[in-house]
């Protein structure tokens, strides 16, 4: 069994995988330690402030327990909002930490498409306009061509975590568009687990989701990427992407 551990920062949807977990009865362990946040805001600065190294190191520091084989920062904006190269260096400073190979949610985007072979997308985010378009530029610097967008406006991720899923199958369906090959669905914050196939049956493509990503990412760090079902289009890839 290996073990992908998840930094994640405050309380939202971080329930989202021990369910997985649980669903997935033995096969990954995915135990997640809680970063510490300033204000719970999808702000620039209030993000910035979120991802800084000083609250991963510590979370690392917490989770090294766990023995994880690799471990992810488990959170989009807290990425994108650094541009490319310094969630890389987020990255890299927890790799340094644990001794283990690590990334993030945004990374993670950027590589399922490229495992996909897909390169025109639709975003539904439920940040406000301007964070929104943080992660546009991070995935067009990744060779992404985002053809539409939807933002929601939801300040709070723990707001976000409270969305039903008939609300969140909404969002995905009105950001959809015809020329995307593929919906982005950018927050950790939002419950998508379990949902997967519901969101992609909802607008009859893959449906790319921050915490399904996030898993994802963290086992192809290790190796080729098990075949889950119930986890979409990126997990009944053959062997998930290398």
């Amino acid at each position: 069994m290996v073990t992908v551990g998840l930094l994640y920062p405050g309380h939202s949807a971080e329930d989202d995988y021990p369910a997985l977990e649980a669903r997935l009865d033995g096969e990954v362990r995915l135990p997640v330690v809680i970063t510490s946040v300033g204000e719970d805001a999808h702000r620039v600065d209030a993000l910035l402030d979120l991802g800084r190294a000083e609250r991963l190191a510590e979370g690392a520091a917490e989770l090294a327990a766990a023995k994880p084989d690799a471990v992810m920062w488990a959170c989009t904006s807290g990425s994108f909002v650094f541009g490319p190269e310094g969630a890389r260096n987020q990255a890299s400073g927890v790799a340094a930490a644990l001794g283990v190979p690590a990334s993030s949610t945004s990374i993670a985007f950027v590589d399922a498409l490229n495992a996909l072979g897909v390169r025109r997308v639709a975003i539904a985010a439920s940040y406000p306009e301007d964070v929104a378009r943080h992660f546009v530029r991070f995935l067009t610097a990744g060779g992404a061509e985002v053809v539409s967008m939807g933002s929601h406006g939801i300040i709070t991720a723990a707001e976000v975590g409270t969305l039903e899923p008939d609300r969140v199958i909404a969002m995905v369906q009105a950001a959809d568009h015809p020329d995307a090959e593929a919906v982005l669905v950018p927050d950790t914050a939002m419950h998508t687990l379990a949902i997967i196939d519901d969101l992609e049956s909802a607008v009859g493509k893959p449906v790319l989701t921050a915490n399904q990503v996030t898993v994802w990412k963290g086992l192809q760090l290790l190796g080729p990427v098990p075949e889950f079902k119930g986890l979409g289009s990126l997990f009944a890839a053959a062997g998930g992407g290398k």
